[in-house]
């Protein structure tokens, strides 16, 4: 998947996500409260070499996003939704518990600090907030740290599809697994890196944007993003356990689609149904997240072989969908689920 961004003249500029704020807000958990909220330079954090999470992986965090509308307020959307998943996060992690109010409290702050630098569509403000333990010691491999940081940062971003809306192609692998199954629908970091191995062997080995981890046939998620299948009226995707990181963009996606009058299955799906399915003209798929909204798949690569996805191009429905959250987001449409937040 492309992650390039432009600069507002244009010209091709640095990765998503790769430029931040100045400043972060902070706190830190010395074991029994939390410290005064402050605001740091963005690069200030000294960590003991010993500290938990360098050693083993005590960390969780989230993605959501601040958007500018054409009256000049910045709204967050579903921020909720974000720091209910990442105070289960923690307590999943044995990290210090999070209170809900003060982290949406302290986003919310953040934003406010740096409004004037939201972004106008389709750019946004890209939040970061992480949660790590800090403790300095090694010997706890089977023990939680008991003091930690939580922190806030801030990137601006702009359209993700900068260089190009495509349809993306997926290798499908029914052996390997993206994570620990118990742990699938956890926010946290090693999450990610235990997906990055395979996907950068498929990168180079099949030429795919992504893995679609499909252990013994059954659909789950590729290392970034959850997975859809548009067959006409109908709107399929894994049914919520917790083997898979549940997206507040794939609750948002289904919702939307519901209201659209489609059909939406939250059910097992099986490597070989979908293989049927995409065999059909109309047929489309799609990964949901909050970088790409809504991202578009055209090929299949299984067993060595392609199969494309319906047309092979971008779903009209993918990009109905798509749209139709863009404008909530934007301001462009009625919030009639109450999803967007004032900073």
């Amino acid at each position: 998947m492309d992650n390039n961004v432009k600069s507002k003249e244009g010209n091709m500029a640095t990765a998503f996500g790769s430029v931040f704020m100045p400043e972060m807000s902070i706190t830190w958990f010395d074991g029994s409260s939390w410290s005064a909220v402050e605001m740091v330079p963005s690069d200030s954090i000294q960590l003991h070499p010993g500290a938990h999470v360098l050693h083993y992986s005590s960390t969780c965090f989230e993605g959501l996003k601040a958007f500018r509308h054409e009256d000049g307020t910045v709204k967050v959307f579903r921020i909720d939704r974000n720091v209910e998943r990442m105070a289960q996060s923690a307590r999943l992690l044995a990290l210090p518990e999070l209170d809900e109010t003060f982290v949406t409290q302290m986003i919310l702050d953040t934003v406010k600090r740096f409004e004037t630098d939201v972004p106008t569509p389709p750019g946004s403000m890209y939040i970061r907030p992480t949660l790590f333990g800090t403790e300095p010691a090694i010997g706890k491999a089977a023990a939680p740290s008991e003091t930690a940081c939580f922190y806030v940062l801030l990137s601006p971003v702009g359209d993700y599809f900068a260089g190009g809306d495509r349809a993306l192609r997926l290798l499908v692998d029914d052996t390997g697994l993206r994570c620990a199954p118990h742990n699938g629908m956890i926010k946290s970091g090693g999450n990610y890196a235990s997906a990055l191995l395979p996907t950068m062997k498929a990168k180079a080995e099949h030429n795919v944007d992504q893995v679609l981890f499909c252990p013994n046939g059954d659909i789950q998620e590729t290392g970034a993003a959850n997975f859809l299948l548009i067959d006409g009226d109908e709107v399929i995707t894994r049914d919520l356990d917790e083997s898979f990181l549940h997206g507040v963009t794939r609750d948002s996606i289904l919702t939307i689609a519901r209201d659209m009058g489609l059909k939406v299955s939250e059910r097992r799906i099986t490597v070989e149904e979908m293989l049927e399915r995409i065999a059909k003209p109309g047929c489309e798929a799609a990964l949901s997240g909050t970088a790409a909204v809504l991202a578009p798949v055209g090929t299949m690569v299984y067993q060595n072989k392609e199969f494309t996805v319906g047309s092979g191009g971008i779903g009209e429905t993918t990009l109905k969908l798509r749209k139709a959250l863009n404008d909530i987001q934007w301001g462009k449409a009625e919030d009639k689920h109450g999803w967007l937040t004032d900073v």
